[in-house]
């Protein structure tokens, strides 16, 4: 995904507030061999790229002055109430160096599931996303959490995922093998097939209290 942006000449807080009212976004470039580079980018273009997964989670080609490097997005500050981008940060990849990234999950063939067709269970998404380490070469937009045999009861964990070649998954202390979707049978249904008996019971006592 290709981003274009400007060398910035001028810092502080009057000049970004300067050029925020120009219709720009000012922002900074740091990590790899070269030195932080301060940059500014059209704001109406930007906020549109983030609106759109692939700028969070792709590896992008920065382009300042017809040069392009590669680029992740690391941070980013919005304005508390206003639809108003009021800082971005990139960090530079190499790529021979593995990056860390947290990779949106998408979940499919919920619906195909027998827990779903048969039983009637409604799948929570518990996570939306996961923290996988691999090159930029091999950094996937997204990974697929297939729920097709999942069980009513029962969840999918990050380890029982089919990760994409070269990737894997950085889990922490605190969460060795995170649940990422379950599926459960509605209270409301299990409610009702409680009080199914009960409510055949009740005809019946009162035809017994009218024959005494």
């Amino acid at each position: 995904m290709k981003v274009v942006a400007f060398e910035r000449s001028v810092q502080g807080t009057g000049a970004s507030r300067r050029l925020r009212n120009s219709g720009k976004t000012p922002g900074i470039i740091y990590g790899g061999a070269g030195a932080a580079s301060v940059i500014e980018l059209d704001h109406n273009a930007l906020f549109h790229a983030l609106r759109k997964e692939a700028f969070h989670s792709s590896i992008l080609d920065l382009e300042i002055d017809g040069k392009a490097q590669k680029v992740l997005l690391r941070d980013y500050q919005m304005h508390p109430f206003k639809p108003l981008v009021l800082h971005i940060d990139f960090q530079r990849v190499s790529a021979t160096e593995k990056v860390h990234m947290r990779v949106p999950l998408h979940f499919i063939n919920a619906d195909t599931s027998a827990a779903v067709k048969l039983q009637g269970a409604v799948v929570s998404h518990i996570a939306t996303e996961l923290e996988v380490s691999c090159l930029p070469a091999d950094l996937p937009e997204f990974i697929e959490v297939d729920l097709s045999n999942i069980e009513v009861g029962h969840g999918i964990h990050a380890k029982d995922l089919a990760l994409p070649k070269g990737v894997s998954l950085v889990l922490h202390i605190e969460q060795e093998n995170p649940v990422l979707a379950n599926a459960r049978i509605p209270a409301v249904k299990s409610a009702d097939t409680e009080g199914a008996p009960a409510a055949a019971a009740a005809p019946a006592a009162e035809a017994a209290k009218d024959k005494a």
